[in-house]
């Protein structure tokens, strides 16, 4: 049984990579350098090849992570080339994106065996079932985030806060200081906001577990080393010295204010908005785990904390306080486990039971229109992956890609017919040896590049195309997105049912909700 619970966890983060392998503008600093990092190495004659020198972003993004993720695939690859697995960089990024999602999995997995043994089995299964119904944890842990490389880590430490009997009244020092030297490390090195989950849980530990002498001494070593680590790394790999990125980025967004120009939310933007939807039913069961178990509220104490510190900061994005997700299905799990374990003879004990399974099927019912228009909001990954296999015979190709195909999937992997050609793909015998370009270049109209005698084919955004503008080109493929939600007139599901049958009724009961596409792009040739 315990095998089969991580193995949902871990299937279901690889099926979420399988269904949606296109990735968004977010994540490409860590994506595009993983794959410099497997394309060119990590000698410094080859940096100036890599991609953050030409794309840098807002604020520069520490490398460790990726050449970690980097190195992790070179070895898968390594094992799939000898039964040739893999036959373009494409492959890769799907093979990299689910060793990130399984590296989370196993984290989830280890919780789900300490929420067991500390719990006990009930609450172990109702974690699992509430872990894999939510949408945004299971999607977004093989994504190359930031936060989802520091999740690893900031997981671990959860871990080793529960791992223990449920008599025991505290954890071990050893397991409380490695715990808080890690979301050290995770905070230095991936993600600062970290910082406010560090406080409250050190706080903790010094009112409840240890000495304040040794959070400080297992705060300063922790610390110390991660800064040493990161500035050598990373200014390395920028070639700038010295360089600490997480410190730059609190000095751009926090100091200078600029994370206020991508929007601000109200104080109580997490409460009422944005912990809602990344929890769904784990938001109530968590209460009662809260109300009927003084273990989740020890627990859930420094994470409550956390929110209520980022709550300060004028910028608010979900995915600062995804951490906080896995400590609240612990509480939610405990909380649906002591409800399905009222006694089934009693009125309560069946509301009770029915209750925790309409939430459930609630989470499954959200998470897939969740999923469902996610799966369709890759546009540009879709575009420029037929724009390859359409294109396929042809030698000379210089394509230029739209502002919006770059940042909805078209990636450095979907490069595949130009250099860098990855080396653990030239066993397999299907690389192509024409190299095409792949041009991003940005702010140039439909006008100028027709002008451009040079560009031969354009992946144009459908919205900003006239007629006008495509008079040199023709078009070849049209490629559509999601556009959001239409509820249609209901039909008369028990008419359908009763003249239809039952599979006619259900497609008429779907129909009401139906998903709206738009065409978002246009694959054209030079006329």
């Amino acid at each position: 049984m315990s095998t089969v619970l991580d193995l949902v966890i871990l299937v279901t983060s690889l099926g979420y990579v399988s269904f949606a392998p296109f990735t968004k503008v977010e994540e490409s600093f860590n994506l595009h350098a993983t794959h410099d990092v497997l394309a060119y190495g990590v000698r410094s004659a080859n940096l100036h090849k890599y991609d953050h020198f030409v794309f840098p972003g807002a604020v520069p993004r520490t490398f460790i992570g990726s050449v970690v993720l980097a190195w992790m695939t070179q070895f898968c690859l390594r094992v799939g080339s000898w039964f040739g697995i893999f036959s373009d960089k494409f492959d890769v990024q799907v093979l990299l994106r689910m060793v990130l999602a399984s590296m989370n999995a196993v984290g989830l997995c280890m919780l789900r065996r300490a929420v067991s043994r500390r719990f006990g089995r009930p609450t172990g299964v109702m974690f699992v079932l509430l872990s894999i119904t939510q949408f945004h944890l299971p999607f977004w842990m093989g994504r190359t985030l930031p936060n989802m490389f520091a999740l690893i880590p900031a997981n671990v430490a959860l871990y080793l806060l529960i791992d223990r009997a449920p008599n025991s009244t505290r954890p071990s020092q050893s397991s409380v200081h490695w715990a808080i030297a890690l979301l050290t490390f995770a905070t230095v090195v991936f993600r600062s906001e970290l910082l406010l989950l560090v406080g409250p849980l050190a706080l903790q530990a010094i009112l409840r577990y240890t000495s304040l002498y040794s959070v400080v001494k297992t705060g300063l070593i922790a610390g110390s080393l991660s800064v040493a680590l990161t500035v050598v790394v990373d200014s390395y790999f920028w070639q700038h010295w010295p360089l600490w990125p997480e410190l730059y980025g609190v000095y751009f967004n926090v100091v200078q204010g600029k994370s206020s120009d991508w929007g601000v939310s109200p104080f109580h933007a997490y409460l009422s908005s944005y912990l809602p939807r990344l929890l769904l039913s784990s938001l109530p069961l968590s209460l009662f785990g809260l109300l009927t178990d003084s273990r989740i509220r020890s627990l859930l104490t420094p994470y409550l904390a956390f929110v209520f510190l980022i709550s300060g900061l004028a910028h608010k994005e979900w995915r600062f306080v995804i951490y906080v997700v896995p400590a609240f299905n612990i509480a939610a799990a405990r909380g649906a486990a002591w409800l399905t374990s009222r006694r089934k003879g009693s009125l309560f004990g069946r509301l009770a039971f029915l209750a925790v399974a309409a939430l459930l099927a609630g989470n499954c019912a959200v998470t897939f229109l969740l999923a469902r228009s996610s799966f369709a909001n890759y546009p540009g990954g879709s575009a420029l992956n037929a724009f390859n296999q359409l294109f396929a015979s042809e030698e000379t190709v210089h394509v230029h890609i739209s502002n919006l195909a770059a940042q909805t999937g078209a990636s450095l992997f979907l490069h595949t017919r130009a250099p860098p050609l990855l080396t653990f793909l030239s066993g397999n015998g299907t690389q192509p040896t024409a190299a095409w370009v792949y041009d991003k270049t940005e702010n140039l109209s439909v006008d100028a590049l027709t002008h451009a005698k040079d560009v031969t084919h354009l992946i144009a955004e459908a919205a900003a195309l006239s007629p006008t503008d495509a008079k040199g080109w023709v078009p070849v493929a049209v490629v559509d997105g999601f556009d959001g939600w239409r509820m249609n007139k209901p039909r008369d599901v028990l008419r359908v049912l009763q003249e239809e049958g039952l599979a006619e009724g259900l497609r008429a009961l779907g129909g009401f909700l139906e998903m709206v596409r738009a065409e978002k792009l246009v694959i054209l040739k030079r006329r």
